[in-house]
């Protein structure tokens, strides 16, 4: 039973990559990127790493996700079509692709992987927990909130990316409304004296 729902898990993750990645309109390949991310998360379930899989949908399915959407959203670009790659580009990327492939299935199959006798224990969510948040010699509160002080910058550098744009046509704006008023003002006065 786990072999059949692994072989239909990778079938939906292969599905979703390539559609994902041939995909001409950015917010369809941002929702065919999700799918593929949900279908890691039930590999993760699937080997017992239940941590992992929660991790995997909440921080990447979700956080990633939606920050990848608000962004697509705040620039207007929602029907956004990209362009058309040339042959070569393809060929190229295909033949790198290909080579990243061959490599990677040709260090699998040379590693001698070692037989392991011993037992499996499953570590708990609790005990992650308090590693992760832990003071002592081997925590690692520190990295988790560098971590997130780090998306918090990277959320705002994308919306002022995402922004950009717009805020300096708003302010040409501003400062175009502002000298012409200062403009009529002086006008004003000067035909008053």
């Amino acid at each position: 039973m786990e072999t059949i729902i692994f072989y239909i898990l990778s079938g939906i993750i292969i599905l979703f990559a390539v559609a994902s990645v041939t995909s001409r309109k950015i917010l369809r390949a941002v929702i065919y990127l999700l799918f593929v991310l949900i279908g890691i998360a039930g590999l993760y379930f699937l080997v017992d790493y239940n941590f992992l899989a929660a991790i995997q949908l909440t921080v990447y399915g979700g956080g990633i996700i939606v920050l990848f959407i608000f962004a697509v959203l705040l620039i207007h670009h929602v029907e956004l079509e990209l362009e058309k790659t040339a042959l070569k580009k393809k060929l190229i990327a295909g033949a790198l692709s290909a080579s990243g492939l061959l490599v990677t299935l040709w260090a699998i199959s040379t590693y001698p992987f070692p037989e392991t006798t011993s037992t499996y224990t499953s570590i708990e969510v609790a005990d992650i927990g308090r590693k992760l948040l832990s003071y002592e010699d081997g925590g690692f509160i520190l990295p988790f909130e560098v971590i997130s002080v780090l998306l918090v910058a990277v959320m705002i550098g994308a919306i002022v990316v995402a922004k950009g744009s717009k805020l300096s046509e708003d302010r040409s704006r501003k400062t175009e409304v502002g000298s012409q008023k200062s403009e009529d003002g002086s006008e004003k006065l000067t035909e008053n004296n």
